[in-house]
């Protein structure tokens, strides 16, 4: 994959509205809710159910979702250890960008690379990168399969899927655990809604 590099002729421009002036602006802290946990982990669904409930409370927030982000942005790019590096790349920028404006950004892709998860959570200041790890064993995602991929991995029509062919490599010390096979979608958001507001994300 051809590596990046900024033109010599391009010129960073600073905005003349703080990020500080847009989060008062909205009432809360900015940060990006990392999602990452096998496919069929129920990522997607937490991600989801945890946006509706900032939108109930006033909080500005959006969702970047894997699937929805590969027919976009990052269609040219496949399922390989480097388009994976560069997915993740680009989805950092973007949550960045969130960041900036004052936003919560919930990304809930299978990331399964350390290095690239460290990669994204360099890119903001600390207290802004928020790693959730969905833990699910992949027996459990497996038996769940909503899309159908565990099906067609075993059966070899998908090359290098992701706790099948691929390895994931778990988080070492996440923000935020929540065992998606254990314990309910609604006591999940519990979960990371007092992680927020104990950390004065959110009131």
């Amino acid at each position: 994959m051809t590596k990046h590099t900024a033109s010599a002729n391009i010129h960073w421009h600073s905005s003349v509205v703080t990020k500080q002036e847009r989060q008062d602006l909205n009432g809360h802290k900015s940060c990006i809710l990392w999602f990452t946990g096998l496919s069929g982990s129920g990522k997607s669904t937490l991600a989801n159910a945890l946006h509706k409930k900032l939108y109930e409370e006033r909080v500005n927030s959006f969702v970047l979702d894997g699937d929805n982000i590969r027919h976009g942005l990052n269609k040219d790019l496949g399922f390989k250890p480097e388009d994976r590096q560069e997915n993740i790349r680009r989805i950092g920028e973007v949550s960045k960008l969130f960041v900036e404006n004052g936003s919560i950004v919930l990304t809930a892709f299978v990331s399964p690379y350390r290095d690239d998860r460290d990669l994204a959570r360099r890119m903001v200041e600390k207290e802004e990168f928020i790693e959730i790890y969905v833990q699910c064993p992949v027996e459990e995602c497996e038996k769940r399969d909503p899309k159908g991929l565990y099906k067609k991995a075993r059966k070899g029509e998908i090359p290098e899927f992701t706790g099948i062919s691929a390895p994931y490599e778990e988080p070492v010390d996440p923000e935020i655990t929540v065992s998606s096979d254990r314990i309910s979608i609604e006591q999940s958001v519990e979960q990371i809604i007092d992680y927020l507001k104990n950390k004065g994300i959110i009131r």
